[in-house]
């Protein structure tokens, strides 16, 4: 027998199974919360029971309970952080619609977010990834499928804007998703290790030239205008 609430049990007002779930699974978010936080400023490795218990206040014991090593609570906590990026910056950019204007909303967003420090450390999966990129094992699979994800969905938004008719049939999906990620990471570096906040300014302008380079007439003015330099008329896209 319960409670109206449906949350104790009968003989004593213990908590029912249901209630010790919900417990249990706040708990376990409130400690991915912290470790993604922690692995994005010291790295995954850095990760351990003893500095989360400290980061938290928790005994070890208790967070045994939620993860049984130290290889589980990296995996849950990479898991955690691309729930994070889904809703931080696919979600976001998938307002816009299909084509041209998704792929730059898909650059512009991701800079936005690691700009604005959503983690502490910026971007995760960049730290992550230059961190296990020479290791073996399931951390490393797990880091590498969910950026080969990352550039399937750009390689996917450049060819939905070539069927649109907003990019010139000449463009290479995987090249273009290649180079948009490599001025992403870029920026990210240039960010963390020398505090350099106009490295997105210069991300974002490198991106939609390059943009702008494989626009067709109708894919152009889906984009932001072109910074007009002193002397210089704004500069086109090819025409189809």
């Amino acid at each position: 027998m319960t409670t109206a609430g449906g949350t104790t049990e009968a003989g004593g007002g213990r908590p029912s199974a249901r209630a010790r779930r919900a417990h249990g699974e706040r708990t376990r978010q409130a400690i991915l919360e912290a470790a993604v936080n922690i692995a994005s400023e010291e790295g995954l490795e850095g990760l351990t029971i003893g500095r989360l218990a400290s980061e938290l206040s928790m005994s070890k014991s208790g967070l045994f309970a939620h993860f049984g090593s130290k290889e589980e609570l990296q995996l849950a906590t990479v898991g955690a952080a691309r729930e994070v990026f889904v809703r931080e910056v696919v979600g976001p950019a998938f307002e816009a619609e299909k084509g041209v204007a998704r792929l730059w909303s898909l650059c512009d967003v991701w800079l936005a977010y690691v700009e604005g420090e959503v983690f502490r450390g910026g971007c995760f999966f960049a730290a992550a990834a230059a961190e296990f990129d020479g290791r073996p094992g399931a951390v490393r699979d797990r880091v590498a499928g969910i950026m080969r994800e990352w550039l399937s969905l750009l390689r996917r938004s450049v060819s939905e804007a070539q069927a649109a008719g907003q990019l010139g049939p000449d463009a290479d999906p995987a090249q273009l998703a290649f180079e948009l990620n490599a001025l992403e990471m870029g920026a990210n570096w240039a960010f963390q290790l020398l505090g350099d906040r106009q490295a997105f300014a210069r991300a974002r302008e490198a991106m939609l030239e390059r943009l702008r380079r494989d626009a067709t007439a109708r894919g152009l003015p889906l984009l932001p205008a072109p910074k007009r330099a002193k002397g210089r008329a704004p500069r086109g896209g090819s025409k189809t």
